[in-house]
């Protein structure tokens, strides 16, 4: 790890946490975002990198995807 990943909260936290099954609420990783010093740096990472799966930045996929959807929208606009 290096730069913003150094100070990431989850890595003190049980990576499945981040990848909850389908189904299953991401209450408890969103949490652990949320309290997180660096999770812009996180989504915009993830946004950049295309992170399908997961809860990253505070995010899950779908809020990613919405996240995206309206960023195309409004460039179009």
């Amino acid at each position: 790890m290096s730069g913003w990943r150094d100070s990431v909260v989850c890595a003190q936290t049980d990576p499945e946490l981040f990848f909850p099954e389908k189904g299953l609420r991401p209450r408890e990783a969103k949490a652990v975002c949320a309290r997180c010093p660096v999770r812009a740096e996180c989504l915009t990472d993830a946004l950049a990198q295309d992170r399908v799966y997961g809860v990253w930045g505070g995010t899950t996929e779908r809020d990613r995807r919405r996240l995206l959807r309206l960023t195309t929208e409004r460039s179009v606009a």
